[in-house]
Parts: C-alpha cells; sequence; structure tokens
C-alpha cells in the first residue's frame, strides 16, 4: 500500500510540474503600427499624400496638440538606407506600373505582390517588359516586408503577415 501511494504521489507531483512547464509563448505582432506603416509607404510610392490630403494634414495637427505625449512618444515613419532605397526604386517604377494598373492589366494580390492579368492587347516586347517591371517590384516587395520585420524587431517568420498588410494597401483604388 505504501509503494502504491508513493507512485500515486510520483505521478501527482510529474503531471503538476509537467503542467507549470507548458509555457505558451506568445509573439507580440504589432499589426496597428505595420497598418501605419504601410499606409504611409504605399501613399509615398503612389505620390498620393503629396496631393493635400487635408484630412490627414488635419489629422496630424488634432493630434499633435490633443496628444502631444503620445506624438513625441511613437515615431509614424520606420526607415533606414535600405527602405529608403527601396521606395525611391518602387516610385520611379510605379510611374511605369501605373497605366497598366488604370487598364487592369495589372493586379494586387491579396498576399502583397502584384501579378498580371490579362494582356491579350500588349505586344511582345511590351510583355516582356511589363514581366521585368513585375518581377524588379515583387522582389522589392519582398525585400521592403524583410526589411520592415528587422526595423520593427518582428520575427522573420511572421514577414507574410506584413505582406498581407501591405496587400490591403496596395489594393485601394490607384488615382
Amino acid at each position: 500500500m505504501k509503494t502504491y501511494g508513493r507512485a500515486l504521489w510520483m505521478t501527482g507531483s510529474i503531471f503538476t510540474l509537467l503542467i507549470f512547464a507548458c509555457v505558451t509563448i506568445n509573439i507580440y505582432f504589432p499589426a496597428e503600427k505595420v497598418e501605419s506603416v504601410a499606409a504611409e509607404i504605399v501613399d509615398e510610392i503612389r505620390d498620393q499624400k503629396s496631393r493635400g490630403d487635408d484630412s490627414l494634414l488635419l489629422r496630424d495637427i488634432l493630434l499633435a496638440f490633443a496628444c502631444p505625449s503620445a506624438w513625441a512618444g511613437e515615431a509614424l515613419t520606420v526607415s533606414n538606407p535600405t527602405i529608403r532605397a527601396l521606395k525611391q526604386r518602387m516610385k520611379a517604377r510605379y510611374a511605369q506600373m501605373k497605366p497598366y494598373y488604370l487598364q487592369g492589366v495589372l493586379k494586387e494580390e491579396s498576399d502583397g505582390f502584384v501579378s498580371m492579368g490579362d494582356t491579350a492587347g500588349l505586344g511582345l516586347k511590351e510583355k516582356r517588359d511589363l514581366k521585368g517591371l513585375v518581377s524588379a517590384e515583387n522582389g522589392d516587395r519582398q525585400r521592403l516586408y524583410k526589411e520592415i520585420a528587422k526595423a520593427l524587431k518582428i520575427d522573420p517568420g511572421q514577414v507574410n503577415k506584413i505582406a498581407e498588410i501591405f496587400a490591403r494597401e496596395w489594393q485601394k483604388p490607384v488615382r
């Protein structure tokens, strides 16, 4: 009977230890920060904020006066030399790609990358050049998402979440 009690006590102790040893690691993903960064970067690449978006300017002014500590406490931009170079290349490329977006030849996918749609009306050289633009754009987007993860100290395994958040911004209508 003593060995049965000892075995039961050992089993209970081991079971309790195992329960407390199971630790859930919660990886923080700053979705709101990524959304803010995505909106800013996409607007800059598409040159949409510079067209006088008064609602954003008014919001920024109100935030500065209403919540000065929040305004000063958190930087609203994510930047490093690599991100700046990527944005510059993407902005230059966007000017070439914009007519194809407007024609519906280029599409923004939900994974944060560009794809080609119906190219029936394009010549062979134009198709080849467009494929090159799409390939270069998708390569730069992949690097951009990785750099943002690095800058925001997000686990590299979460880059696909960053891309999906960017996708929502890319999918907004081209003006």
